[in-house]
């Protein structure tokens, strides 16, 4: 996460390993996934963008895409073939916030519960929106270029006071991927109520709810830093919780 050329490396030789046209190699947004991503991107290697919080961070990452695709074409490679999505996580801010407005315990702390995450993934459909409408990326399009679709990730509801579709229905929009746990999933097909694109033209009321907690203390600049390196630390713990599993059981074998 932290180590750019390591990272390059490791995608390259899962890339080669795996050797399937499907295959979306994990690189998180960190400031040093940066680089990364727009390398991997310019050897021809599809790229699962994860562990997105900030908007700013977000155009970071397209431009990073936009940089590697550029560097793909100079290469000859054929960048229709190249993918990506960008996952911004979602239920991780709302978890986060609603805990420091109860922490204030104020009646205008409560009525902000919940709204943070809404808020923060449609400023991030607003960033991408705006992103693939100048002429740059026009561009790479007629180069054959696949656009790199925003994902919201992180999107089964933690707080049981909320609609368990919460996250998928009031993120409805045309041209988004949505990945979902199970339960999640289960819920939409039982009981998930379709409302259309509830994204699109909500950036204003989006932004107004983050300028009302900052009012009260609570920046989406901070909020959306810890996440990160909180997020960035679960994965490694979780990766080498995995390999000390896989290396118990090989010496049980041997």
């Amino acid at each position: 996460a932290h180590e750019t050329q390591r990272t390059i490396d490791q995608a390259v030789e899962l890339w080669a390993m795996i050797d399937r046209p499907n295959l979306l190699i994990k690189i998180p947004a960190t400031l040093a996934g940066l680089e990364a991503i727009t390398e991997t991107i310019s050897h021809g290697i599809s790229v699962n963008v994860t562990l997105i919080f900030s908007i700013e961070r977000y155009a970071l990452v397209i431009q990073a895409y936009e940089d590697g695709l550029r560097k793909a074409a100079h290469r000859g490679i054929d960048l229709s073939q190249i993918h990506s999505v960008a996952s911004f996580f979602v239920s991780r801010v709302d978890t986060d916030v609603d805990k420091k407005l109860d922490a204030l315990g104020t009646e205008q702390a409560a009525g902000l519960r919940g709204k943070a995450a809404l808020a923060n993934a449609r400023m991030a459909w607003n960033v991408y929106q705006d992103r693939i409408a100048r002429d740059e990326w026009a561009s790479l399009l007629a180069l054959g270029a696949n656009a790199q679709r925003p994902l919201w990730a992180s999107t089964g509801v933690k707080d049981p006071a909320y609609d368990d579709t919460r996250y998928v229905m009031d993120l409805a929009v045309r041209g988004c991927v949505n990945t979902m746990p199970e339960g999640t999933l289960n819920a939409v097909a039982d009981h998930g109520v379709f409302q259309g694109d509830t994204v699109t033209g909500t950036g204003a009321s989006s932004a107004a709810i983050w300028q009302s907690l900052s009012e009260l203390g609570i920046e989406q600049a901070a909020v959306c830093e810890y996440l990160e390196q909180d997020g960035v630390k679960k994965f490694i713990d979780a990766w080498e919780n995995l390999r000390a599993t896989v290396q118990t059981a090989m010496d049980q074998i041997s």
